[in-house]
């Protein structure tokens, strides 16, 4: 991708005491220096975590009130939105893995649903760069979530989660199709974080950089179609990237509920009234 100059480009030329500190920090953390456009997608993401927090204090502030907080708001405000994320990204879960496990993982899964929907709208305002384009930051969202399922389950299937790798057992003579189930098996999920960092990022990329090509030819009325896509592109790998990792922890620890699992043949449950 060709280097995009953002705000935080003129605000590391207005403080260079902030770019001091960048290259010092790429000293310490990596051994080498790093350069301000290098150090953009880190100070994106820090500003998105920062603003996520800042907002969520002023939410939690709207709903202190706990006779309030039960009515929902007749408008789109801050708080409704924070709730419509919230139960939309629990519910997807809550159909993958059942209650249960939805409550119990949503902290990794919210996270990253509320992370990585602030990082693409951020693309949206010109002058900023969104953080998930740039395939460090994805990267390091998938490696989270890769090392989050793996933990899970390992916690709760112990060796078996290690066992299942290498599919049923087959017998003495099938020893050589098992290790082949387990060396397609150990592939797969290896490649888990990749698809998951490389999906993001390219879809990020290419739309924030459409939308850059759009604004710099012609500013007024016209990039409106191309943003009105990105919010599109931007709310689908949301739900992409929190959809697989919900199916990937639910995978890694389907043993522990056997009644939550989700019925055979895509049959729903009945509701007992």
């Amino acid at each position: 991708m060709p280097e995009h100059t953002s705000f935080l480009s003129y605000l590391l030329q207005l403080f260079p005491a902030l770019g001091t500190n960048v290259e010092n920090l790429g000293h310490t953390a990596m051994g080498k220096p790093v350069s301000g456009h290098q150090a953009e997608p880190l100070l994106a993401s820090l500003f998105v975590v920062v603003l996520v927090i800042a907002l969520a204090l002023v939410a939690r502030s709207r709903i202190a009130d706990t006779t309030k907080a039960v009515i929902p708001d007749d408008k789109l405000t801050l708080r409704a939105f924070f709730e419509t994320v919230v139960s939309a990204t629990y519910n997807m879960m809550k159909d993958m893995m059942g209650p249960h496990r939805a409550k119990r993982f949503f902290p990794v899964i919210g996270t990253a649903s509320i992370f990585i929907l602030f990082s693409n709208f951020l693309g949206m305002i010109p002058g900023f760069l969104p953080p998930t384009s740039n395939l460090r930051i994805t990267a390091g969202c998938a490696f989270v979530v890769f090392c989050a399922f793996n933990y899970y389950g390992i916690k709760e299937n112990g060796l078996g989660y290690f066992k299942h790798l290498f599919g049923p057992w087959l017998g003495p003579l099938g020893i050589v199709i098992n290790l082949l189930i387990f060396a397609v098996e150990l592939l797969s999920l290896f490649m888990r974080p990749i698809t998951l960092a490389v999906r993001l990022f390219l879809n990020i990329a290419v739309d924030h950089l459409l939308l850059s090509i759009f604004l710099g030819m012609v500013w007024f009325l016209v990039p409106i179609p191309i943003m009105m896509l990105g919010t599109l592109v931007s709310i689908v790998q949301v739900v992409v990237f929190c959809l697989l990792s919900s199916i990937y922890i639910a995978l890694a620890t389907e043993h522990e509920d056997h009644g939550e699992h989700a019925p055979a043949h895509g049959k729903q449950p009945v509701a007992n009234h």
